[in-house]
């Protein structure tokens, strides 16, 4: 076995111990082998990467042939049967490396957590190949990062809309992306992972603080957009409100809101808050009936939010338990210049 960085590379030899026996092969893998994801090690198994002997290797006591390649995760393994597993070395990145200025708030051998700005994809698509948080992350990260599903990339665990701005942790090996993707899975219900974020909502919600509990599924007509609806997957949203900011006739038109997930559902907040009826300032996919409201800032608010050119959301806040030490972590970021100087035109106001 070679232990290439902090992943593993070769032969792979596991034996079946007692108390393993009848459980199912991936299960016994992943348990044994923490630096490789379960996503991986399905992977290597259907590709006839995972053999097994009933003996030592290749062939048992009483000479008889291994069993050989399992294609199906879901064998059941016997008790001093050898799984070999044939790891192969991390292939070329398929995203290129670019050198973008990356804005790093920590960084260990096992993680990165960055404040991403506005305007920042995370990760290559269609329309947005290149300069991206992933392209950065690969020139920066060079020869550090290991094979994530057998490709030299960032093991991204969760994301930020291409123009809310925040900090985000990416993983930068198999046993960092195992731990942040089951911490985000559990959303802190029963560990001490945490994002909070801060939102400039149109009007404001009739309670100090509350829980949205709306499903979200996409849009039944729209399918770039996401909705509410019935049969959808759970979500949900803790609120308080911060402040309140009053428009040009002295009433409040427009409200700061300190937010915490529950779960992380695409466009969540955006969703929510628009179910809620308080759409997000600048948000021309989910508030686009409230763009009027502008007219009832005060003029510098007003030209503070046609050049803020987003919605107006930030991830200030993010806790997770490290993947290796167990230490909890949290950090946190404050408004960027285009936020500030909106919360500081409304503020005016008042």
């Amino acid at each position: 076995m070679e232990i290439s960085g902090s992943h593993l590379q070769g032969l792979v030899t596991v034996v079946v111990a007692g108390d393993e026996g009848s459980a199912r092969l991936d299960r016994v893998l992943a348990a044994r082998l923490p630096e490789l994801s379960r996503s991986r090690l399905k992977a290597l198994i259907l590709a006839g990467q995972v053999s097994i002997s009933q003996g030592s290797i290749g062939q048992t006591s009483t000479g008889q042939a291994s069993i050989g390649a399992v294609r199906d995760p879901a064998y059941h393994v016997s008790r001093g049967e050898t799984i070999t597993i044939d790891v192969p070395e991390a292939a070329p990145a398929e995203p290129e490396a670019e050198d973008i200025p990356l804005i790093i708030v920590h960084e260990d051998a096992d993680i990165i957590v960055i404040d991403k700005p506005a305007g920042l994809v995370v990760h290559p698509a269609a329309g947005h190949e290149r300069g991206t948080l992933v392209n950065a992350l690969i020139a920066h990260c060079g020869a550090s990062l290991s094979g994530i599903g057998g490709i030299k990339r960032p093991g991204i665990v969760h994301r930020l809309d291409k123009d809310t701005s925040g900090l985000m942790v990416v993983a930068k090996n198999d046993l960092a992306h195992q731990s942040l993707s089951a911490q985000f899975a559990d959303h802190g219900r029963t560990g001490e992972m945490e994002r909070g974020y801060l939102a400039f909502a149109w009007g404001v919600p009739h309670r100090q603080h509350g829980t949205i509990n709306a499903p979200i599924d996409r849009h039944p007509h729209a399918r770039e957009k996401m909705a509410v609806r019935p049969h959808g997957r759970e979500a949900v949203t803790h609120y308080e409100v911060q402040e309140v900011f009053s428009g040009r006739d002295g009433k409040p038109v427009a409200s700061l809101l300190a937010l915490r997930l529950e779960t992380g559902r695409t466009h969540q907040i955006r969703v929510h808050l628009a179910h809620l009826g308080h759409p997000l300032l600048g948000d021309a996919v989910y508030g686009p009936h409230f763009k009027t409201k502008a007219n009832q800032l005060a003029s510098e608010a007003q030209a503070a939010l046609a050049a803020l050119g987003r919605q107006a959301l930030h991830a200030y806040m993010l806790a997770i338990e490290h993947p290796r030490t167990g230490e909890i972590l949290r950090w946190e970021s404050d408004l960027p210049a285009d936020l500030l100087h909106l919360r500081r035109a409304l503020e005016a106001a008042l």
